[in-house]
């Protein structure tokens, strides 16, 4: 059952969504992502498992971004390389190297979008969506279609796709311009106190943040809304809407 208040005329028309430990936790995600994309290493790629573990991948990582930094806003970019790079080390030649990479990381992305949403979150989403617009803005790589949440979403930004990650203004000016909206009619809705919020806030977007551990305000300019539980989040926008 929706809390909100169906025929309210609302200063609010658009809630803008972080995804990764905002509606889902990332960490356990990623864990079995990168468990499922080293086995099929194990098996499809046998050098390149010999001479790396699991462990490697962190330092893979730092060597493809000092390398390659103009790619570091780019999950996608960055998990593609860290592969190309690692298998390329690993005795494959080039080419083998690129395919290896391209099949292994569509291995990953399909279990890095096996999520288990937090409680109450598909609740929100189906009571929200009653009588708002709602977006998706990313700094990695899920899909919401994949994650079995799309028909919520009206349409999803990332880094990848904008070019830079949050907080840089970039992806929130995109997203206002595709959805032909007012700043101010828009509440971004996210845990990181400087991607999300501050990085909204610079925008001129109204902000909710999502703060399970009920942890102080580490920033200089508070959001408008907290919420410790994501049952909290309709009344929440309801408060700001009329």
């Amino acid at each position: 059952m929706s809390y909100l208040t169906p025929h309210r005329q609302r200063s609010i028309k658009l809630i803008s969504f972080d995804l990764d430990d905002t509606l889902w936790a990332v960490g356990p995600v990623i864990v079995q992502a990168n468990l499922c994309l080293y086995r099929w290493l194990q098996q499809h790629a046998p050098r390149f498992t010999d001479r790396y573990t699991l462990d490697d991948f962190g330092s893979l990582r730092r060597i493809v971004i000092a390398n390659q930094p103009v790619i570091e806003h780019s999950v996608t970019a960055v998990r593609l390389a860290v592969l190309h790079y690692g298998i390329n080390q690993s005795g494959y030649g080039s080419k083998e190297s690129e395919t290896l990479a391209a099949a292994a990381f569509e291995v990953f992305l399909l279990a890095r979008n096996r999520v288990e949403l937090f409680a109450h979150a598909s609740q929100m989403l189906t009571d929200l969506s009653a009588h708002y617009r709602i977006v998706a803005l990313s700094n990695g790589n899920a899909d919401v279609g994949l994650v079995g949440i799309g028909q919520f979403f009206e349409f999803s930004l990332n880094a990848d796709q904008v070019g830079r990650a949050k907080p840089d203004p970039l992806m929130f000016e995109q997203m206002l311009e595709r959805a032909k909206i007012d700043a101010d009619q828009v509440v971004h809705i996210g845990d990181h106190p400087e991607h999300d919020i501050a990085g909204a806030q610079r925008c001129g977007l109204r902000t909710l943040w999502v703060n399970f551990a009920d942890a102080p305000w580490p920033g200089t300019t508070p959001p408008d809304l907290q919420a410790r539980c994501l049952s909290e989040v309709v009344g929440l926008i309801d408060s700001l809407a009329s």
